[in-house]
């Protein structure tokens, strides 16, 4: 899964990755996002434009907005059938922006777990591929959420957990901003493991635990357990 990311490079060096988006007025470097809090994306409605959204999928059928702490994440392999992400699957989908992930690895015998780092080794920013609702409450209060799609993990994020956030291959950001629908199979090939050899992590302390320490020390490397205990 994906449970929590960072975005803190400024607003210049995103642009020079990502020349052609429109950003917000306001830019907070944030070291740890966290489900149901606002996250960076890009929806395919034709625009370029960065906006913030709930994260946690509110289908647009769902009677309660509770439903999306439930949906922060949604698995490759079963867009095109479950009834939650099948229909955005096909038309609404959004580019979730970072620079880097957090993942927890088991230690054998001991309760806690290790967080790690894990990012491009370039440093760069990314795109998660995501995908995104609107949901109208009584009253007609409008929500706007997404999810992270997650694969199998590659070689670097396997011994820390079984699965990854899709990191979208820059080729396929066109595609997956079109606004007209796509069949499945347009799509699917583009969800895989990004490559290892493009990625590094390294283990960071149980600050990043707490959704309320946000600050660069939750990036701050530390010496890991070594594999196995």
């Amino acid at each position: 899964m994906c449970g929590r990311f960072t975005l803190f490079v400024d607003p210049a060096g995103l642009l020079e990755l990502f020349p052609w988006l429109e950003l917000p007025g306001q830019w907070t470097p944030r070291y740890n996002v966290a489900p149901s809090q606002p996250v960076a994306a890009v929806p395919n409605d034709g625009q370029n434009r960065v906006d913030f959204f709930h994260w946690g999928l509110i289908p647009f059928w769902a009677k309660e907005p509770q439903i999306g702490s439930r949906m922060i994440n949604a698995r490759a392999e079963t867009l095109a059938e479950k009834p939650s992400f099948k229909a955005a699957y096909r038309r609404r989908r959004c580019l979730v922006l970072a620079d880097g992930f957090y993942e927890w690895r088991k230690e054998p015998g001991q309760r806690g777990k290790t967080p790690f780092y894990i990012h491009l080794e370039s440093r760069d920013p990314f795109a998660f591929a995501g995908l995104w609702e609107t949901w109208r409450a009584p009253g007609d209060a409008v929500i706007r959420s997404c999810t992270i799609i997650t694969t199998a993990p590659n070689e670097l994020v396997a011994p820390i957990h079984n699965r990854m956030p899709v990191i979208l291959d820059p080729a396929a950001y066109e595609l997956w901003l079109d606004p007209v629908e796509r069949e499945p199979n347009e799509l699917q090939e583009w969800l895989r493991p990004y490559p290892a050899e493009q990625m590094a992590a390294y283990a960071v302390s149980a600050q990043v635990n707490d959704p309320g320490n946000d600050s660069p020390d939750c990036v701050r490397p530390i010496v890991a357990p070594p594999c196995g205990g």
